[in-house]
């Protein structure tokens, strides 16, 4: 018997049920807008901010002209996806049920935040470390990354169910 409840259940092929807490819910309302502001503040100019490189990778490591093409044609296309995933998450966050495109919007917001928090963080591929030092300032911004991932963990097995 598993203790723990699922905070996502497939409920049919095309809808999925959430039972997440209201601090949960209130904790992704925070975030949202937070990483919408960020995401706008580079959009004008084009650049990447530090902090977003995740969500706009090269895609050509070797060549800065050729990925500079390549940022100008698909950055406006990519930056509009984003977006897009953070208002479902935003307009449906206390929602009970979702719809598989939903939940698809839930998982690419969540990683997003996820992305910009480990790279504030300097966390890497292979730091699986739940240690936190109850002096360290970065501590509620660690738990939220870990919290985050677990959350993003769980949407991507119950899409595989």
């Amino acid at each position: 018997m598993n203790i723990f409840k699922r905070r996502f259940v497939r409920t049919s092929d095309a809808e999925f049920t959430i039972r997440i807490s209201d601090e949960e819910r209130d904790l992704l309302d925070h975030l949202v807008p937070q990483l919408r502001e960020l995401l706008m503040s580079t959009a004008p100019t084009g650049e990447v901010d530090p902090m977003t490189r995740r969500l706009f990778p090269t895609a050509y490591n070797q060549d800065a002209e050729d990925d500079a093409t390549y940022q100008e044609q698909k950055r406006d296309r990519l930056l509009v996806s984003r977006l897009e995933s953070l208002e479902i998450l935003e307009t449906t966050s206390r929602a009970t049920t979702l719809s598989v495109e939903e939940l698809d919007a839930w998982a690419n917001a969540i990683n997003q935040l996820r992305l910009v928090l480990g790279t504030r963080l300097d966390v890497g591929e292979d730091d699986e470390t739940t240690d936190m030092d109850p002096d360290d300032p970065d501590n509620a911004p660690l738990a939220t990354y870990h919290y985050l991932s677990h959350l993003l963990g769980e949407i991507l097995d119950v899409r595989m169910r």
